[in-house]
């Protein structure tokens, strides 16, 4: 079964167990393919005939709902580890409507949290998100909205925040941001997306027992070499809602996007 999934530190500790045989995967295998966020929602939404399990952001879920199931297990969901507004210089946010500012791509969570919190902010251009963090310091956008492991080095760049966008959406709806979910395509019955996210949650306990387990291909795929980082990653996005998603989970996704989820 074709698993498309971001190189990023969560997905891979999530999945290595179940991808490499290490759980009990119900007589399924997985075959890892990687792309950065912007690209899998792009595949799932312009062509879902070719996926079957795939990675989205929450954002993108209206679009791809019709031809996929959600998963109960594998989302990345929490508190206090949402998407960074940051600038090289003091911008305050009622200055957003005149700025610069690079996201990694329309579909994305980060945009959309963007758009909700600051309708202002315009003038937008989508890069790779790892190549964000960069182009705000180099000074070719005056902002940047930082994911995955950028959230983490931004400082170490020389740049200062301006908003937590992930912070703004608790304080408002008191609920967890939802950032992104496992998809499984409607071509598989309601009984093979409830496997698949049960061999999901196995795969992550096995890589909670097991940490070390995964640190090689982790550190295959990431785009942060720092060994701390990369597991401040892990620690902040595979988490309780991870397992499952919860009823508040669900919640947070229904009210991100408007539509009615339930999850297998």
């Amino acid at each position: 079964m074709k698993l498309h999934i971001s190189p990023c530190p969560n997905d891979t500790f999530t999945f290595h167990a179940m991808i490499h045989g290490l759980v009990d995967t119900e007589g399924l295998t997985f075959d890892p393919v990687f792309d950065d966020i912007d690209a899998l929602n792009s595949a799932a939404i312009d062509h879902p005939e070719d996926e079957e399990v795939i990675k989205i952001s929450y954002a993108a879920l209206p679009e791809a709902a019709e031809a996929f199931w959600l998963l109960a297990s594998g989302s990345a969901l929490g508190h206090g580890n949402g998407p960074l507004l940051v600038s090289r210089h003091k911008i305050y946010p009622d200055e957003l409507h005149d700025a610069l500012i690079g996201i990694p791509g329309e579909r994305t969570t980060a945009n959309r949290l963007l758009s909700l919190l600051y309708p202002a902010a315009q003038r937008k251009r989508v890069y790779l998100f790892s190549e964000i963090a960069p182009a705000v310091a180099d000074g070719e956008l005056d902002a940047g909205v930082l994911i995955h492991e950028g959230r983490f080095t931004y400082a170490a760049q020389g740049l200062r925040l301006i908003a937590d966008l992930g912070e703004a959406w608790e304080q408002e709806t008191r609920l967890p941001i939802p950032l992104g979910g496992i998809l499984l395509s409607r071509r598989y019955a309601a009984e093979t997306a409830q496997q698949v996210s049960r061999i999901i949650r196995r795969s992550i306990e096995y890589a909670q027992r097991h940490p070390d387990a995964s640190a090689a291909f982790v550190k295959a795929h990431a785009q942060e070499l720092d060994p701390e980082v990369r597991w401040k990653h892990i620690t902040y996005f595979v988490n309780d809602y991870s397992l499952s998603l919860g009823e508040a989970g669900r919640r947070a996704v229904e009210r991100l996007t408007g539509v009615t989820v339930e999850p297998q």
